[in-house]
């Protein structure tokens, strides 16, 4: 694994898991801190503030968003009708960089967002070059295999299984968007109430 693949991971390895589920993550063979000290010293409890903000850096590196993103999101959720948790969470899922990765299009999150700002990926025919996008239901996400035989082929490889709210179509190298995210559904585990509760101080 690449120094900067490694980097991406050292938050894996202190919280002693890997927060994408790569079995080429660190933590898999070492869940505990780097350093000298890493494999024997005690992991201190948290408190309540540390659970809290614990929670907020995973669902933050997830997305691979920075704080001021996630506070804009977070804004944004509390706004009209509806559990701030469920609007939060489904928009970031929403995002096309997110969809394209758990999707499988693209072997990691940091990846997916390569693709999407080198004009690689198609929404609905229309190449977008904005990770941030939202994608809404029925909308369809595709690899624009001419331009990029690369990651197609990558693509066409893949084995991951996509969340029950994408429809796949390997051979064509689209998904779509079939409808909502579910709570349940979200393939990331975060205690997204939990983030709530911080930003909420």
């Amino acid at each position: 694994m690449a120094v900067a693949s490694r980097a991406k991971h050292k938050f894996c390895r202190r919280i002693g898991t890997c927060i994408w589920n790569d079995p080429k993550c660190p933590s898999v063979k070492k869940p505990y801190p780097a350093g000298h000290h890493g494999k024997t010293a005690r992991r201190k409890k948290l408190s309540t503030y540390g659970e809290l903000l614990l929670e907020k850096q995973k669902l933050r590196f997830h997305y691979a968003i920075s704080e001021k993103q996630l506070r804009i999101a977070y804004a944004s959720a509390k706004k009209g009708e509806g559990l701030t948790n469920e609007k939060l969470f489904r928009n970031l899922e929403q995002r096309l960089d997110s969809l394209l990765f758990h999707c499988g299009f693209a072997p990691s999150i940091f990846a997916a967002k390569q693709f999407v700002c080198h004009g690689h990926i198609l929404v609905d025919g229309k190449c977008v070059d904005r990770s941030s996008f939202k994608v809404k239901e029925g909308q369809v996400i595709s690899i624009n295999a001419e331009k990029s035989p690369s990651i197609a082929e990558t693509a066409r490889k893949n084995n991951t299984t996509p969340p029950a709210y994408m429809e796949v179509e390997l051979d064509n190298l689209k998904a779509t968007l079939v409808r909502k995210p579910e709570m349940g559904e979200i393939p990331v585990e975060v205690e997204i109430m939990k983030v709530i509760e911080y930003y909420a101080r």
